[in-house]
């Protein structure tokens, strides 16, 4: 087992919290309230807006401190699919009726989009970045993963939102962004290997707020 694969069997309990949150079992099991759809679409929206300065933050560290031009390449595609996810939301909102100017960032977006906002900083090594970066894409896998099992009962009209994040292809992306982690991990000191540990439990408690808050629960 790399780092990563040690961190989410020792933090199972947290990591199982943010995969399969509630939210994401209402979804599955097909009795979502559709305002707590509707309220995770607007939030989710102005998040990944901020999660694009993040990305382009960790492009810059993977030039500057990665030896494996392979890296830049993955992080390099995971940035041009946030122009599509934008054009996402956009299109799904205004066939939903979610007016995307209109909508007032929830204080755990916040504290969520101010988490990313301080890994762009310079002195947040790419190690610890792309340990993030790995995090908050590997739970939305795992968890729309689910949604598309056999047995889920997701209604016909989330299914399209669930295989954006649940295919295979967004499954493969994330395990190759694990692998570059990992890799990371596996040269950098102790003290980076214990501030991206810190972090990866940071994503992970956002991540649950976040969820809390599309249920209404925050």
């Amino acid at each position: 087992m790399g780092t990563i694969e040690t961190w989410v069997k020792k933090h199972s309990l947290l990591y199982t919290g943010a995969t399969n949150h509630p939210f994401i079992h209402s979804v599955r099991d097909g009795t979502i309230d559709l305002s707590s759809f509707k309220r995770w679409l607007g939030q989710d929206y102005i998040f990944v807006r901020a999660f694009v300065p993040f990305v382009a933050s960790v492009l810059l560290k993977v030039w500057k401190e990665s030896d494996e031009s392979s890296d830049m390449e993955v992080i390099l595609g995971g940035m041009a699919a946030l122009n599509d996810e934008l054009a996402w939301f956009k299109k799904e909102a205004s066939k939903r009726g979610v007016s995307l100017s209109d909508i007032v960032p929830h204080k755990a977006n916040i504290r969520y989009c101010s988490f990313l906002e301080s890994l762009t900083s310079t002195e947040v090594e790419y190690t610890v970045a792309v340990t993030a970066f790995w995090a908050i894409e590997a739970v939305y896998q795992d968890s729309f993963a689910h949604c598309l099992e056999e047995d889920s009962k997701t209604p016909a009209e989330l299914k399209e939102t669930c295989e954006r994040w649940g295919n295979e292809a967004f499954g493969q992306y994330c395990r190759s962004l694990r692998e570059i982690a990992n890799r990371s991990l596996e040269k950098a000191p102790d003290g980076v290997v214990s501030k991206a540990e810190i972090v990866f439990l940071r994503v992970l408690e956002h991540e649950v707020e976040f969820w809390n808050m599309s249920r209404g629960e925050t």
